[in-house]
Formats: C-alpha cells, structure tokens, sequence
C-alpha cells in the first residue's frame, strides 16, 4: 500500500496546479475549436503528449514491456484506449455547445459514476459521507440549471444535446478509469498514459485533419500548443501531488476545478472580450456551482472521514478505559 511522504503543503500546492491547469483547459479549447474540428483538436493533444512520454520512458530506459500484459491486459488496454478517446472528442463535441464553465461543471459527475461502478466491480464500499455529498450535488445540479430546467427536460436544443453529450463524456470516461486502475497493477502511471495516448491518437488518424492546423491564427497556434501541454503537466502534477499527499484529499482539493473555469472565464471575458463570453447564469446558478463542488469534495474524503470519526471514537472508549 502506498504512503504519503506527509509533504502535505508540496502535495497541496501540486494538487491546486493541477486544479488551475484543467479549469483554464475548456477555455484555451474553446477558442482553438472555431477553427478545428474536436477529432484533430484530440489527435493532436494525444499525439504529442503522448510522444513526449514516450522519448521521456525511452531516455529513462523504463518503456513497459508488454508481455506483461497477457490477454486479460489487453482488453484492458483496448478498453481504456476506446474510453478515454470517445470521453476526449464527446467533451470537445459538447464544448462546442456549452459555455466552458456549463462543461467543466457536468463533467464533475465522471468521478461519481467511477466510484459508483467501483462499488459493483471492486467491491469497494459507501460510506455515509460519500452519501451525503452524493445527495448536496445533486441538489446543485438543480440549483445550477434552475433557469434551463423546463429546456433540458422537455426539448432537445442545442443546450440540452451539449449537456447529454458531456454527460454520455462522462460516462465512457467511466470504462477507462476502471481500465486504467487495473492496468496500474502491470505498469506505472507514465507507462500507462503513454501506450493509451499513442493508442488513442492511432485510433483517430483516418477521421483527424492536421493540416487544419495551417488554417489557425497565431493566437489559436499557440493555444492549441497549451492544450496538448496541459494534459501532459497537469497529469504529472497530479501524480506527484498523490505521491505527497492523501488520494481523497488531493481527489477533494480537485474539486473545486470548476470554480476556477467560472473565475477565469469571468477575468478573461473581461481582458479578451472578443475572444471570451461571460457566463449567463444567475446567483442561485452559482450558488448551485458551489454546491457541487462541496458535494464532489464529500464525496471523494467521504471513507477518510468515515475513518477518522471510528478512530476518535476508539480513542475515546480507551480513554473511558470502556
């Protein structure tokens, strides 16, 4: 079992770079997305993240082998390539029709449907926290699209297809987290991203169109470049961030993610209003958003809490001498 340097402060610090990096992310995409097409924008962000891994493991001389594998690893491996592949173009397809604060918010529920199907396939249990946190997001779910509920309910607009398609994101995001825990059994977390990556920008390069990139301004360029940097930062700030610090804890501080899309979106729409527009939502909206964060940040320490509560409790019969 892994344990924590107790760095807890360097854990906490990589944690809230990791939060920055993927809540600015929907923003940068959205403005490369009026110029290329959600298939090349995740073919290029694969296909070069994954290639600098891969002169980073060849270097390091620590490549996976893949006789390792066996054929149970390989279904997971194509599992996780067909995962993770449909969850990055159904996001983009869906960012092309949200705001990037909406985007970011909905895609919150791909870790809760992760932790739902650990509890049937992992066995793994469900504490009172984890339900109560369940139970304030879902609520805030309701509070955020208090202004859109009778349109998503009742009517397919474009809205309502941008929220299914980022839930259905989410969704599919499901079968490659369950991949990927079990690939972390045969491979180390670099080993697994780099074959998944390479695998997934493979599997696109009959539908992507790189030289749509031609067509890009400087600006779109240097954004797009930011993109397929920021999977690759983010996701070793994550590790390293797990490395120092408590997984729930580092799961809870991520949390607040989307509240760092809404605070960019609002400061850059007001740098780059040609570029960027401001969130349309209302104060119980956000209310709602905030809501779900506290919700996704219970639901990730909910067994840490679980924990501690059982460990003062024992502590406190000992002292009772009971």
């Amino acid at each position: 079992m892994h344990i924590s340097s107790g760095r807890w402060l360097y854990g906490l610090s990589l944690a809230l770079l990791t939060a920055v990096l993927w809540g600015i992310l929907p923003i940068k995409l959205k403005e490369v997305l009026q110029a290329m097409d959600p298939i090349t924008v995740t073919w290029y962000r694969l296909l070069v993240s994954g290639s600098l891994l891969l002169a980073y493991l060849a270097a390091t001389r620590r490549l996976p082998r893949f006789r390792l594998l066996g054929r149970k690893g390989a279904w997971l491996v194509t599992a996780a390539i067909a995962g993770l592949t449909a969850n990055y173009v159904l996001y983009l397809i869906g960012l092309k029709l949200l705001s990037p604060g909406t985007t970011q918010l909905v895609i919150q529920v791909a870790p809760i449907l992760l932790l739902i199907s650990s509890l049937f396939i992992f066995r793994e249990r469900f504490s009172l926290g984890q339900g109560i946190g369940l139970a304030i997001l879902l609520v805030g779910f309701g509070l955020f699209f208090n202004q859109r509920l009778g349109e998503l309910l009742t009517s397919l607009t474009a809205y309502t297809a941008g929220v299914l398609t980022v839930l259905l994101a989410a969704f599919v995001w499901t079968f490659y987290g369950l991949a990927q825990k079990q690939l972390l059994t045969v491979w180390n977390s670099l080993q697994v991203m780099m074959v998944i990556y390479l695998g997934c920008a493979l599997l696109i390069t009959p539908w992507a169109l790189p030289l749509q990139v031609l067509e890009l301004s400087p600006l779109q360029g240097w954004l797009l470049l930011a993109c397929c940097l920021n999977t690759l930062v983010a996701y070793g700030a994550f590790a390293e961030a797990l490395a120092h610090w408590e997984a729930s804890r580092v799961s809870a501080t991520l949390a607040i993610t989307p509240l760092v899309t809404f605070g960019s979106v609002a400061l850059a729409a007001s740098l780059w209003p040609d570029h960027v527009q401001p969130e349309q939502i209302n104060t119980l909206a956000y209310g709602g958003a905030l809501l779900v964060v506290l919700g996704s940040a219970l639901t990730a320490i909910g067994p840490s809490m679980l924990a501690g509560w059982r460990a003062r409790r024992v502590r406190n019969e000992e002292e009772l001498g009971l």
